[in-house]
């Protein structure tokens, strides 16, 4: 059985590898310390198809030492106990300490996750962890602090085009073909950033014509995909196109298709977890102020999933989904806050006016901290005009309501309140 593509291609060497330079590349952080010969337990997180298992077989190979790999799928804590005894019987004086590679570390339970805090604590391995979810809810916090988190980002195009030319130039399969490549677009669409996806539509675009010439047209990589959909999605790796598919759904007020994509993520074993905060974030990023009612049902179907399990929570799932579809829309705090975001990181840390400070203290109150302060509610309707921002960025405004009946309103009590300047 030939060996597939993509694992032809694995980059054995830094220099071979392709992409993170802003980790790798000559001078980069990480680079530095694999150079040294020593690095910190690390968390990779990632997209699919960005190379962190290849990027942890690098590092060992580079720092020459011992290599063990779990994960988390199929492993329990008696497997992890198992590999640390054998990792401490295989650490010699000051040989690097063996590492220990940990894929889709995300799905480890908390137990899973404790059992690795002793032997990462003292050094007796160097943990490389690799999850496509954010660590911060996934990874405990006493393991999380003693990792280095590192973000993998997806390939660029130019990254992407430099893979291709290597397959079709190095792979002694593919170089011994007639190959032309006349058309990138649907390639790179169709991958989306992930090398390893990448691969795998080439070797299928290809394939079809066994030894025969081929020119690789957008139209010929379109329909060979067509024919075989599932083949460019091993272990996987559709599961982002679908939750992409799902958000857009809600966010287009879809219901139907909204549920559709509900139950092809079901039906097709995802981690209802993953699905719950797709859909608290989408209620604050999509529904967000039109109905503030769907940030807590989205968190309610978050905290009731952890109580009743599956399939019932199946359930829940989909009274979210078509809640969170069916409601009115709007971005103005997700826009509120980057326009804020942005105006900081142009104005810089400006001083907090006086009367804004706070003043525990009798010198602090002999600075006149707090003392313009006026007190909201000693006023009517617990509200008096005065200037809360910095004098240098006054009149600025970054939230402005959008037109639906909520934000309506709070954009009429604004006015009254303020005058135009706030009810803009």
């Amino acid at each position: 059985m030939t060996t597939p593509l993509a694992e032809r291609l694995r980059p054995q060497t830094l220099d071979e590898y392709i992409g993170q330079s802003h980790l790798i590349g000559k001078g980069a952080v990480l680079r530095r310390m694999i150079d040294s010969g020593r690095i910190p337990s690390i968390i990779f997180w990632g997209p699919p198809g960005v190379g962190k298992t290849t990027l942890a077989h690098i590092i060992s190979n580079t720092i020459k030492a011992p290599f063990y790999k779990l994960s988390a799928v199929n492993s329990g804590v008696k497997d992890v106990r198992d590999v640390i005894e054998k990792a401490k019987s295989n650490r010699f004086f000051d040989a690097a300490a063996p590492i220990l590679f940990i894929d889709e570390i995300h799905r480890f339970s908390k137990s899973q996750q404790d059992s690795l805090l002793g032997a990462v604590e003292t050094g007796t391995v160097t943990l490389i962890g690799a999850t496509t979810e954010n660590p911060s809810f996934e990874v405990i916090r006493p393991l999380l602090s003693r990792c280095q988190v590192y973000v993998l980002k997806s390939m660029e195009k130019r990254e992407l085009e430099t893979l291709l030319q290597r397959a079709l130039t190095e792979d002694y399969i593919l170089k011994e073909r007639e190959i032309e490549i006349k058309e990138t677009d649907a390639l790179f669409r169709f991958s989306g950033g992930d090398a390893r996806k990448l691969l795998n539509i080439l070797e299928l675009t290809v394939a079809a014509d066994g030894d025969e010439k081929v020119a690789i047209t957008d139209k010929l990589v379109t329909e060979r995909l067509q024919e075989n959909p599932a083949a460019y999605d091993k272990g996987g790796e559709m599961h982002y196109d679908i939750i992409s598919a799902f958000i857009k759904s809600i966010r287009g007020s879809d219901p139907d298709a909204a549920i559709y994509w509900l139950a092809r993520m079901v039906a097709g074993g995802e981690d209802p977890k993953f699905i719950a905060r797709r859909l608290v974030i989408s209620a604050a990023e999509d529904i967000g102020l039109a109905n503030p009612n769907a940030l807590l049902l989205a968190n309610a179907c978050f905290d009731t999933l952890q109580k009743i399990g599956w399939p019932e929570g199946r359930i829940v799932l989909a009274e979210t989904t078509i809640y969170l579809a069916t409601s009115p829309k709007s971005n103005s705090a997700y826009l509120a806050i980057d326009k804020a975001i942005a105006h900081v990181g142009q104005t810089g840390n400006l001083p907090v006016p006086l009367h804004l400070r706070n003043a525990p203290t009798s010198l602090m109150k002999e600075l006149d901290y707090g003392k313009e302060y006026k007190y909201s509610h000693d006023y009517d309707n617990h509200f008096v005009k005065q200037e809360y921002l910095p004098k240098e960025i006054t009149g600025s405004h970054f939230w402005e309501a959008q037109p639906n009946p909520a934000e309506s309103k709070m954009k009429e009590w604004m006015m009254k309140l303020w005058g135009t300047e706030k009810g803009k």
